[in-house]
Parts: structure tokens; C-alpha cells; sequence
């Protein structure tokens, strides 16, 4: 599928940590014609393995969740007030158009609000934007109209904008944080389709990372894999006001590789095969500094007896918020390397 239409369905798919069916929904019709076997797990993992030459198995890892919110309580004049799932700025969601997700799957537009600045005291109007200032206004004028909506507390909602392109080159999006991964691990299967690898290669498209790496942990037990990738949409900060040592990453420079981060230090050699896979086939790539945040690849590399992980990044703007950024070139040149990796990585790490 061309790459521009597989993110925007992505991007689009509903899919805040603890309910991720329709996002698992658009991955599954996808993957299932490409992989020798596609299973849910208990938790929610979407897992698809293509059975290779050798007992070696590949796992790479993108995950289905994105930042959302939850409805926390339902106001008498029909405001709902919500608690956040995942890490907000509250700075982004003032003014956001939003999604409620009901429990039937039906979807409910409203926008996050909150008291008018001209309403405001001036020495007021210079705090921080506090999540509980801000309600979501659904159109509904009491508590029993949000009802009849099928609105309900625990509810999970998500602001956002519908994907488009921004000229030739770039992605407007939300859950770019990591629906772009999951594109990615969908384009390597597609692109290793009726190839016999020299590995099983098993993708997991996790549960929960938002809200504690909780799907990757429960999958990597499962799957034993002897080596793994995660995939992740990471923070490109290539900004006005960001200084260049500040910058974890710059779109336009190709895949980020990760040294370190606060939950991995990558082993050398996973690294090193990174490093040397890019510069033979050509690939740009670059390294995510400084050493903040964290992935899939934390709880990973813990599993079992331990299994060496690497961690590739694709660079995007505006992560965890309403509508992100990325760059389809670097996106190519992630599906690229990780592809490459998955047809020799037999031979490159041992």
C-alpha cells in the first residue's frame, strides 16, 4: 500500500491506551496477508510471525496505543470533566476538537474548553493551564442528553485531526506516537512477502506503552525472541527556541538509533549492526539525543534471561499532542533499514 494512505488510516484509527481495538482492527486487515499466523493475546497484542529457515527468532515492536483521556464525570448541565491516560501537556488541549469513544464504538465530536481569558483576572491569565480547568463540551445541555449519547463514565476520548498531507513531503497527523511504527513493521512484512527468511520473524503491535510498556513486557515473554527491534515515533525538536545539543532528533535525517535512554542502555553490538546495515545500503541515519524518554525496548530487554534489543525512531514534531508531524523520506528510509535488518540480522548480531 502506498505509504501516504497507510499512515492516514493509522493516524486516524481510535486507539488510547486500554482500547485499541480499532486501531488493532485497521493493522489486522493488513497484516493477515502477509503473515504464516496473526493472534490476539489476553492483554491486546496484536502478534504476526512469519516462520523463517532457522530457530532464531526476530521480534520487532510498535505500539497500537496513543495519549488520550478518560471521562471522569458527567456535570449536571452536561460538561464532562476527564483525567488523562498517558503523558499531556495540558498547554496543547485547551481549545482541541476531541473524540469520545462510547461503549458501543460509536464516536462523539466535542471540544475540550475551558473558562473564557476575557473572563479571567489578569494575575490569573499568566498561570499554567491546569487539566482540572478543562471540561469537554459535547453540544449536550444536561447529564441525561450526554446519556442518551451513550456517553458514560470511563469513557476514553482522544483530540485530534483527521490526517493530511502537507505538500509532497510531509504528515499531519495524531498517534504519530507510534502509529508510524506500526506502518513501518506493516511495509517490512510487505515488503519480505514470499521471501523464506533466515529467522522467524514475529511483529508485535503492543498494548499499553503509553501507560507503562505493559503490552511489550507480556508479548516478549511469550514470543522468546533471541533479538528485537522496537520501533517508535520519537520527539523531533529541530525547532525555533531548542538549542542543537537539546534536539533529541531532527526530521529530514533518516531513522534515529538510540544509545541510551533512562529504561535501555542498547548493547554495542546491536548498535554497531545498525551503524553498519545503514551505511552499506546507503541509508541516512542519526543518533536520538540527549539520552531522555524511553520505549517498548525497556521492558524487552528485561524479558526472561534477557534478549539484546535495539531501539529505531522514527523523528516526528509535536508528539503527544492533538495533531504531529512527519516526514515521508524519513519514514521511507526507516521502513528501508529495519527491512535490511530484518534479512540479515541472522548474520550481523550473534
Amino acid at each position: 500500500m502506498e505509504s501516504r494512505t497507510l499512515l492516514a488510516l493509522l493516524s486516524n484509527a481510535f486507539g488510547v491506551s486500554g482500547f485499541e481495538d480499532d486501531a488493532r482492527s485497521v493493522v489486522r486487515s493488513y497484516v493477515e496477508g502477509y503473515a504464516d499466523e496473526v493472534r490476539t493475546d489476553a492483554l491486546g497484542n496484536l502478534i504476526a510471525t512469519r516462520r523463517g529457515r532457522e530457530g532464531f527468532t526476530l521480534m520487532l515492536d510498535a505500539h497500537l496505543d496513543e495519549v488520550g483521556v478518560i471521562i471522569s464525570h458527567v456535570e449536571e448541565d452536561g460538561f464532562l470533566r476527564f483525567m488523562p491516560i498517558g503523558g499531556w501537556d495540558p498547554r496543547v488541549l485547551l481549545a482541541q476538537a476531541v473524540t469520545v469513544r462510547t461503549r458501543s464504538g460509536a464516536l462523539v465530536r466535542g471540544v475540550i474548553g475551558a473558562v473564557p481569558p476575557h473572563l479571567l483576572r489578569p494575575e490569573d491569565r499568566e498561570k499554567p493551564v491546569l487539566l482540572d480547568s478543562l471540561y469537554i463540551d459535547v453540544a449536550a445541555p444536561s447529564a441525561g442528553a450526554v446519556a442518551q449519547r451513550g456517553i458514560r463514565i470511563g469513557d476514553p476520548a482522544v483530540p485530534g485531526h483527521a490526517c493530511e498531507a502537507l505538500g509532497e513531503e510531509w504528515i499531519l497527523g495524531k498517534a504519530l506516537d507510534d502509529r508510524a511504527g506500526c506502518a513501518v513493521l506493516i511495509k517490512v512484512l510487505e515488503a519480505v512477502a514470499g521471501e523464506r527468511l533466515d529467522l522467524t520473524l514475529v511483529c508485535n503491535f503492543a498494548i499499553g506503552e503509553e501507560t507503562g510498556l505493559r503490552g511489550a513486557r507480556t508479548a516478549a515473554y511469550q514470543i522468546r525472541p533471541d533479538l528485537a527491534l522496537a520501533l517508535e515515533g520519537t520527539v523531533a525538536a529541530d525547532t525555533p527556541g531548542v538549542l542543537p545539543q537539546r534536539q533529541p532528533t531532527r526530521t529530514g535525517g533518516g531513522p534515529a538509533l538510540t544509545i541510551a535512554d533512562p529504561t535501555i542502555i542498547v548493547r554495542p553490538h546491536v548498535v554497531r549492526a545498525l551503524e553498519q546495515l545503514a551505511e552499506r545500503h546507503a541509508i541516512p541515519y542519526q543518533f536520538k539525543r540527549p539520552m531522555s524518554g524511553g520505549t517498548d525496548a525497556g521492558a524487552i530487554h528485561q524479558s526472561r534471561g534477557g534478549v539484546p534489543t535495539g531501539v529505531v525512531s522514527l523523528p516526528c514534531r509535536y508528539i503527544h499532542s492533538p495533531i504531529g508531524m512527519l516526514r515521508l523520506d524519513d519514514f521511507e528510509h526507516t521502513v528501508h533499514l529495519v527491512t535490511a535488518f530484518a534479512r540479515e540480522a541472522r548474520g550481523l548480531v550473534s
